[in-house]
């Protein structure tokens, strides 16, 4: 497995040292406040579990299963697979999520959010954002890493089901992605 990784972006120290930095902030940000944090399966699970332990505040957590790609590109689709919100009126919500590329699924979930919850606040917190022109233009309130518009997986991301487990994130080699 170590050998489809052709490059790490971030070691496992850098990856809990940022989230310690992000953890700080949220904190400040939310003190005295009813929070609500949603986690978007299944990518964010290990970045979920590592900033909210982080997070010595009283929260509500949530976990959303929400999909848009297909092996390394997104299908442009956002495929909701739980049918029932929670309840989130008259909290602050923050949405939790892996990787800001495209923007489709954030601003998805957003839409919705905003349409359906009755929160007073929604703000989103990404682990990585690419740094490309996206299609739906949408910012992270909260944002680990910028990375280049390469394909990563490690730290919860995976590729077709695979590398979420590797501590760390990291490219894929051609070979490997060629390969599935």
């Amino acid at each position: 497995m170590l050998d489809d990784i052709r490059k790490v972006l971030y070691h496992e120290s850098t990856l809990l040292s940022r989230l310690d930095e992000l953890a700080h902030q949220i904190t400040e940000d939310y003190q005295g406040k009813d929070l609500t944090v949603i986690a978007i399966l299944n990518g964010s699970f290990i970045f979920m579990a590592d900033l909210l332990r982080r997070i010595p505040l009283p929260l509500q957590v949530d976990c959303w299963s929400v999909s848009s790609y297909h092996g390394t590109k997104s299908s442009g689709q956002v495929n909701f697979r739980q049918t029932q919100l929670a309840d989130v009126r008259g909290r602050h919500v923050l949405i939790l999520d892996d990787i800001l590329d495209s923007g489709v699924t954030l601003a998805a979930i957003r839409e919705r959010l905003a349409a359906e919850s009755g929160a007073l606040t929604l703000k989103s917190c990404v682990l990585l954002r690419k740094t490309i022109d996206q299609p739906r233009s949408i910012n992270a309130d909260y944002v680990g890493f910028e990375i280049p518009n390469e394909f990563v997986v490690g730290y919860g991301l995976d590729y077709n089901e695979r590398y979420r487990n590797l501590p760390f994130i990291g490219i894929l080699t051609q070979a490997a992605i060629a390969r599935e």
